[in-house]
């Protein structure tokens, strides 16, 4: 089984997720490989709070240039984890 500090890589902080957690949903940047349950009990266990609902996005990164030479942005995973009723983080509070 993987740590939570694994599955769970860093928080998204845009003004659409701002807005969120108004309503208790919180964004973060997982794992490519980590499912929902991973996802859930990562954020249990580093918060400390009760998780109702976990959705993902799967992005493909763009592609891109730079003269003559070309590549690709990393392909990447955002979880939107739903608390339960009344549960806040208190990490992102004031953010």
């Amino acid at each position: 089984m993987k740590s939570p500090s694994d599955v769970v890589i860093s928080p998204v902080i845009t003004e659409k997720s701002s807005a969120g957690m108004e309503s208790g949903k919180y964004t973060f940047l997982v794992a490519k490989t980590a499912t929902k349950t991973e996802i859930k009990d990562a954020v249990e266990a580093i918060f400390k709070v009760t998780v109702r609902d976990v959705n993902t996005v799967r992005y493909e990164g763009k592609p891109k240039r730079l003269g003559r030479y070309s590549g690709k942005r990393a392909d990447w995973k955002k979880a939107i984890v739903t608390l339960a009723e009344g549960q806040r983080i208190r990490q992102f509070e004031g953010v």
